[in-house]
């Protein structure tokens, strides 16, 4: 063989193994709106679009508020069909009485907008602008008449938008710092670079981090009214994924295998304790579709101690899901 084919050849094959490297990267990288949020205390992720081919939730009719009427007259987004993907960043707040309350939050949405209606119905509402790394940064002032909070909004792209409610621009700033390298697998924040890795493949929607912060409550975790032996700050990873059923999985990283004995010990008993409870209600006030779905999924949860982690595994039936996403629905067994 010729030698300048020879290296034409070897050349080739190079830029087509590089090509390889860099798919492969890129797919196992954290979604892209996840890699845009800020440092944070935890991070929760969702893809939209399995879900909405799921459950057809955006057929649903919604009640809105003439506030989100007015939002979508204006703009022309309707969330439940034009959203694809959302990433949240959770923030404790160091004044959980303050206009914030206990938990902060910074957003990248990303979905099908209309950038040119969108930017003039916040600038039409905005309290003031600011311009930053060549893009609008809007903010509006929300809440009661007790306390507000500023909103910052900013379109980072023709299907991207960015929000923060945190009391200053550094979250903000942070997320459109980061949309200039976005283009980087490697990028993100600590959080997503600790814990990326313990999300299982193919996961639709995962959470990392405090994961207790929104239900925090006097140091504890509190969920439908239920409080968790778990502290607040416990770290969780949580994830579902569509293996034909939604299979849900929660881990809780613990210190010691000792106290993740302990953790798995309690969450069994609590878990035997839900049973009893839905048993009983199904009793007093039957409702058969939404007990069979209730049913299906407490005799799946399965809780392991997996070194030093606690494992929740359960299958969440897609009836459940599709009645916890229509609305005005009663779910009381």
């Amino acid at each position: 063989m010729h030698k300048r084919t020879r290296y034409s050849l070897l050349l080739m094959l190079a830029l087509m193994a590089a090509l390889v490297v860099a798919l492969v990267l890129r797919k196992a990288a954290p979604p892209e709106v996840a890699r845009l949020l800020p440092e944070s205390d935890a991070i929760v992720y969702a893809n939209l679009k399995p879900l909405r081919a799921a459950t057809h939730f955006d057929r649903s009719p919604v009640d809105r508020t003439p506030e989100y009427q007015q939002f979508i007259d204006a703009t022309g987004i309707v969330p439940e069909r034009d959203l694809d993907s959302v990433a949240f960043a959770l923030h404790r707040m160091d004044d959980p009485a303050g206009p914030n309350g206990p938990v902060g939050y910074s957003e990248v949405f990303e979905g099908r907008f209309d950038g040119a209606r969108l930017a003039r119905y916040l600038a039409s509402i905005a309290t003031a602008t600011e311009s930053y790394a060549d893009h609008d940064i809007f903010t509006i002032r929300v809440g009661d008449e007790k306390a507000t909070r500023p909103l910052r909004i900013s379109q980072l792209g023709y299907d991207t938008i960015a929000a923060s409610n945190m009391p200053t621009a550094e979250q903000i700033h942070s997320i459109l710092d980061r949309h200039r390298s976005a283009a980087s697998p490697f990028s993100g924040s600590s959080l997503l670079s600790a814990r990326y890795r313990d999300v299982p493949a193919f996961s639709s929607a995962w959470a990392i981090g405090h994961i207790g912060l929104p239900f925090s409550e006097r140091g504890s975790i509190s969920i439908f009214g239920l409080q968790l032996p778990l502290p607040e700050d416990t770290t969780f990873v949580a994830s579902l994924r569509y293996l034909g059923t939604i299979h849900l999985r929660i881990e809780q990283i613990a210190t010691t295998d000792a106290e993740a004995a302990r953790a798995t010990e309690t969450l069994a008993s609590l878990l035997t304790l839900m049973k009893s409870v839905q048993q009983a209600q199904a009793q007093i006030q039957p409702h058969p579709t939404t007990d069979a779905a209730f049913r299906e999924l407490t005799d799946s949860t399965k809780i392991e101690q997996h070194k030093d982690r606690a494992v929740l595994t359960a299958n969440i039936p897609l009836e459940l899901v599709k009645q916890l996403a229509a609305p005005n629905t009663d779910l009381q067994p």
